[in-house]
């Protein structure tokens, strides 16, 4: 089959390589429909995050089921599928606490790699979730959204606790930070205030509900949206990067007593313990819990009353893998999607 294979900072190809097969009991392997390239595929493709030799690319998927294990009960051959990018078995304890990208028997779906024909999913029954109906091609690339980055917006914004009568501040203006804004708005959010200098993505924020825009960065960042909130700061920050300048423009952007959901993957974050102990502020955010929201998230698309998909602004095949990871590199794209 194809798939993408990385095999060096900025050489992606496409190649041939073995079809996945049932290794557990309680696999599945799907037939991939739609995948795409994250953010997070970029630190190994800038060399910021080192690899061990080629390669498998991709953890975000929706697809058709072709097999299953036999202790597999709850997904059957044929039904389309979304996943998280992040496999569990959904009934260990900190699953049913709502944290099911930390589940005990977690495999991410990073290691096996999904911008591919096929995939196997490990732990099938707590990870996948029927599609009801026939998706329209809009409701696909929806879908495909919140196998990743709708889910993880989402986690952002209830961790923030994004919600009626709250200003929302969110940090990072790629597809995690620009859903989280469609996700505080869903939620109820008064005010959302946008951080980005690209207009093309300003555009975007506006239209999932972003009330107002700040391009300043870091510091001066800060001061704007003090300003605009009348020396306060924001109730709910999103924080949808990971670097140590980011963070810092979260905690700085929000009130005393306000919260911060951090979704971006940190790479060089250090927090200053008096200066965390003196923003007064909540911290929560890691790995999102895709698996949590997905019921909602596929009812939402599925009734369209949200239209995720439209964050992917290029769609290429699967064998321009690697035009489309340099188009990201290079904010030529939001976010890509592959056809297969």
């Amino acid at each position: 089959m194809r798939a993408v294979v990385m095999h060096a900072p900025g050489d992606v190809r496409v190649e041939d390589v073995q079809k996945p097969v049932i290794v557990e009991p309680t696999d599945a392997v799907i037939r991939v429909t739609a995948a795409c390239i994250c953010g997070s595929d970029l630190w190994p493709y800038r060399g910021v995050e080192k690899q061990d030799g080629p390669t498998q690319m991709g953890h975000e998927y929706i697809g058709v089921v072709e097999q299953v294990g036999d202790q597999v009960k709850d997904t059957a051959v044929g039904d389309f599928v979304v996943g998280s990018f992040v496999a569990s078995d959904n009934t260990c304890e900190i699953c049913r606490a709502g944290f099911q990208s930390r589940c005990i028997h977690q495999v991410m779906m990073g290691a096996i790699g999904t911008q591919a024909e096929y995939a196997r999913i490990p732990l099938a029954d707590g990870t996948l979730v029927k599609v009801p109906g026939e998706p329209t091609e809009a409701q696909v690339r929806s879908l495909l959204a919140a196998s990743d980055v709708l889910g993880t917006g989402w986690f952002a914004a209830v961790a923030a606790q994004a919600g009626p009568g709250k200003t929302v501040a969110v940090v990072g203006d790629g597809a995690v930070g620009l859903l989280g804004i469609l996700a505080a708005r869903r939620l109820g959010a008064e005010r959302i205030i946008a951080m980005s200098r690209h207009a093309d993505r300003q555009a975007l924020a506006r239209r999932f509900g972003a009330t107002d825009v700040v391009e300043e960065r870091g510091e001066a960042g800060v001061a704007r949206m003090r300003e605009l909130t009348g020396g306060y700061g924001a109730h709910s920050t999103i924080e949808a990067v990971g670097t140590q300048e980011s963070m810092m423009q979260a905690i700085h952007s929000t009130r005393p007593g306000g919260h911060v959901g951090y979704v971006g993957v940190a790479h060089g974050v250090e927090l200053d313990g008096m200066d965390l102990f003196f923003s007064t502020v909540s911290l929560l955010g890691g790995p999102a819990p895709v698996r949590r929201f997905l019921p909602e998230l596929i009812d939402l698309i599925m009734t369209d009353q949200i239209d995720p998909g439209a964050v992917f602004d290029l769609t290429l095949p699967i064998e321009e893998a690697a035009e489309g990871y340099r188009a990201m590199d290079e904010r030529r794209a939001t976010k890509v999607l592959l056809t297969l």
